[in-house]
């Protein structure tokens, strides 16, 4: 039965909207905060929509969305739109600058368009940063989810493991990773996942071990249902909103710790053209062409920024009540 469903008089405490099976949405007005008496009710889908209306309306929102799907569309189109492969070097075209003849954006050291550069370099940080969180967000929604159902010793074992993690600062985390297992963007995903697994785990903990009380999941195990269905088809539909905001501000930490590690030798290695390795190649021609690592930079910062308006706009969209209580927050 899909979220927000009624039906007739079920079991759950005389409450003829929630049934065995029932995925209640996260929060949906059907289920009250504790304390608070069930009245009228609150129209979800009406508070999204009037949330997202206050978002089109913010420039900052339609500023951070639109480049995000700038950067986006960039990288997918790249191969069709650079006008030079970002790879090949002309050694008499060395540090031309923005504006010459062929190359709109100039050339590095080596002779390479610089426009190509910034088209392709967009997606490497795209694809290690998006599919680090994937990893993440699903190893730690696992862990998160049977430590905050089972409790007891098998919580204690995980949150003392997602402590130990959580005692690194988690860039430096990731460098003993990728030093550990070598550089390349595979083993460059795995220790950006890593390092995140332990924000997602205690994230869905948290919320797991709220939802675990409700009426409809006493409902569901008074019906039978296994833990297995218990926490997948009931518990987990409810914590896909904050787990989609947090997913989207960890991307912007992905980001910038992809970008960090190129930027230290450890991520994304030459000739493959990325915006923190761009930086990094261009540091020695700082005063010379300060071009060349001011615009790879302010890219990567505007990135990260919008990345995290994102987030917001998301949380206020997923939850209509921290959307009223926010209203007005950015301009």
């Amino acid at each position: 039965m899909t979220a927000g469903a009624t039906a007739g008089p079920g079991p759950a405490g005389g409450r003829p909207d929630l049934v065995p099976g029932d995925a209640v949405e996260y929060g949906h007005p059907a289920i009250p905060p504790p304390g608070e008496p069930a009245g009228a009710p609150r129209t979800a889908a009406g508070g999204r929509a009037a949330a997202v209306r206050r978002v089109l309306r913010r420039p900052s929102s339609v500023v951070a969305w639109g480049f995000l799907l700038l950067v986006v569309i960039a990288s997918l189109l790249a191969p069709a739109i650079s006008p030079a492969d970002p790879t090949a070097q002309d050694p008499a075209s060395t540090l031309l600058v923005p504006g010459s003849p062929g190359h709109l954006a100039g050339t590095d050291n080596f002779g390479r368009d610089q426009l190509s550069r910034l088209l392709h370099g967009a997606r490497p940080l795209l694809v290690s940063a998006t599919a680090s969180v994937v990893l993440a967000v699903v190893v730690g929604t696992l862990i998160g989810l049977l430590a905050g159902y089972r409790r007891g010793w098998v919580d204690a074992v995980l949150m003392r493991l997602m402590d130990v993690l959580l005692s690194f600062p988690l860039i430096l985390l990731a460098i003993m990773i990728v030093a550990a297992l070598g550089t390349g963007t595979t083993n460059l995903v795995i220790a950006i996942a890593v390092s995140q697994v332990p924000v997602f785990a205690r994230l869905v903990r948290a919320l797991t071990m709220r939802e675990a009380d409700r009426e409809y999941v006493l409902a569901a195990r008074a019906a039978g249902f296994g833990p297995g269905r218990t926490v997948f088809r009931e518990v987990l539909p409810n914590l896909v909103g904050p787990i989609i905001v947090q997913a989207t501000s960890t991307v912007a930490v992905a980001t910038g710790f992809a970008a960090a590690l190129s930027y230290l030798g450890l991520g994304i290695q030459p000739p493959t053209p990325d915006w923190g390795l761009m930086v990094k190649e261009a540091q020695e021609f700082l005063f010379q062409a300060p071009d060349l690592a001011i615009v790879p930079g302010l890219l990567l910062t505007a990135f990260v920024t919008a990345c995290n308006f994102a987030g917001d706009d998301l949380r206020d969209a997923l939850d209509p009540d921290n959307a009223l209580s926010s209203r007005g927050a950015r301009a």
